[in-house]
């Protein structure tokens, strides 16, 4: 009898819930239509008749906890420290890193710039920032990393093709092809040509590819000086020093190679050979050559005057 009353007291107080529900809808705002239904629907609920599960505080407490703090995280910019903590703990840390295309750069210096520490994870680790900053070590010119789940980084880098060594002042330097430079010299590129001066690097590649299509010539020459930005000097293995114009390079070398195959000039004991007067070629001699000459015209000199007495 008791709940048969209880029963109909609670169905009671939905019926004027819903008629509450409907008059406030009435006598205050109206409803469009595609809201009215679910208005209906919960009003129909009976909240008093709901069974409550045990423990409930407790959860909604620990959910509502669990929300604060993760927003605190989101709000604190930590969200990618816990998921990489909480990922690295779930088996994602990175554990094998590959590396290929070195020829100059060392592993170190890779793993440096991608970045790693000892719980990095798969999971929220940044591969376009750390491509980015492999990109921008001297020698890179071009570098990919890929994730492989679960724990392992694919480095794929291209490095940079050095040309020539760059003597600036008193500093050494390794170039491009196109000039740019690399980084300093340290040493281990002896098979390099080396310029020198400024402009040098800039205008390098056409002297140095119309000597080594001369292999008789490219072989003696130690270095290219640029001077005065308009033309080069090319100093040879033996110390002669060949002055080069600023025009028609390619044929004022020929002429010299002719010379010295008949007359072996570049073997001589001179200084240097000035090719940029276009008819001849002026030849310096060298201090002890000038003493020898000076001796022997002096020699010939007593001897023409004795004849003569």
């Amino acid at each position: 009898m008791f709940a048969l009353k209880s029963r109909q007291d609670g169905r009671q107080e939905a019926m004027s819930g819903r008629f509450l529900v409907s008059a406030a809808v009435g006598n205050r705002i109206v409803l469009p239509r595609w809201l009215r239904r679910p208005v209906r629907a919960l009003s129909r609920i009976d909240l008093d008749g709901l069974p409550v599960p045990p423990f409930a505080a407790t959860a909604l407490t620990a959910v509502l906890f669990g929300a604060t703090a993760a927003y605190g995280v989101v709000l604190g910019g930590h969200s990618n420290a816990v998921i990489q903590t909480v990922t690295a703990q779930g088996g994602f840390a990175v554990d094998d890193v590959h590396i290929s295309g070195l020829r100059e750069l060392s592993e170190i210096d890779v793993l440096g710039a991608v970045g790693l520490n000892g719980w990095t994870s798969l999971v929220g680790f940044d591969a376009a920032a750390a491509r980015d900053r492999v990109a921008a070590l001297p020698w890179v010119q071009s570098a990919s990393v890929r994730k492989i789940y679960p724990d392992q980084l694919e480095v794929v880098v291209e490095e940079k093709d050095a040309f020539a060594i760059w003597q600036h002042g008193s500093e050494l330097s390794l170039i491009e092809r196109s000039g740019k430079v690399i980084a300093p010299f340290r040493g281990g590129h002896a098979a390099l040509p080396l310029v020198v001066g400024r402009g040098a690097p800039e205008e390098a590649r056409d002297i140095v590819a119309m000597v080594a299509g001369r292999p008789v010539l490219a072989d003696r020459v130690k270095g290219y000086v640029r001077v005065a930005d308009r033309r080069w000097d090319l100093r040879l293995a033996n110390g002669v020093t060949l002055r080069l114009p600023e025009k028609d390079v390619g044929a004022a070398i020929d002429d010299l190679l002719a010379v010295d195959a008949r007359q072996g000039l570049l073997s001589r004991d001179i200084a240097a050979v000035d090719l940029r007067i276009e008819d001849r070629f002026v030849v310096q001699l060298t201090p002890d050559a000038v003493e020898k000459r000076e001796a022997a015209l002096k020699q010939r000199l007593k001897g023409a005057s004795g004849r003569r007495i």
